[in-house]
């Protein structure tokens, strides 16, 4: 259901192909947010323009058509943004290894975090580029598409860095506790 709001998000940025909407889906937001292919993209938006919430704006080369959001379809995207997210089922399979990580062997168990350190630092080091600098402002006023979802994943970033730090301290604590060593 997330990929009709993320068709209608990225079709009130700027009027778009569903090739230049696959090529969104193949870079960050693919990556950190919402994943969807030529496969998904495509039938989704006929059916956004079936039910008047996008429309083919023009045809170019080789049958290429450029979509545009209409007025519902701003509206619908406006009342998703501002519904309250509530609960529902939850599938991260990321935590789900962390609230298992204690039937690992300890070596494995640190072998796991330092992974988990090396990785953020590195997504960090790439998404402090992203939001260094001054606050970017589109043409027509508004911030930059995505680029408070990249402060968001910088964030997001440092706690697990700062998390996996402090797991592997806590391993460090049992350990010295388990052999007497304060």
């Amino acid at each position: 259901m997330a990929l009709r709001y993320a068709l209608l998000g990225l079709l009130a940025e700027r009027p778009a192909s569903g090739y230049d909407l696959a090529k969104e889906f193949e870079g960050d937001l693919g990556r950190y947010a919402w994943q969807a292919g030529h496969n998904r993209i495509y039938p989704e938006l006929a059916r956004l323009a079936a039910e008047g919430l996008v429309e083919g704006a023009e045809e170019g080369t080789r049958g290429r058509r450029v979509y545009t959001i209409t007025a519902a379809g701003l509206a619908e995207l406006r009342a998703w943004l501002l519904q309250p997210q509530l609960g529902g089922a939850v599938r991260n399979e990321g935590v789900l290894r962390l609230f298992l990580l204690s039937a690992l062997d300890p070596g494995d168990a640190r072998k796991m975090l330092n992974e988990i350190v090396a990785h953020t630092e590195q997504e960090l080091a790439r998404l402090k580029d992203t939001v260094s600098g001054e606050t970017p402002i589109s043409p027509g006023g508004r911030l930059d598409f995505g680029w408070l979802a990249a402060g968001y994943g910088l964030r997001q970033y440092e706690a697990s860095r700062d998390w996996a730090v402090w797991a592997l301290g806590e391993f460090d604590k049992a350990e010295r506790r388990r052999t007497g060593r304060h």
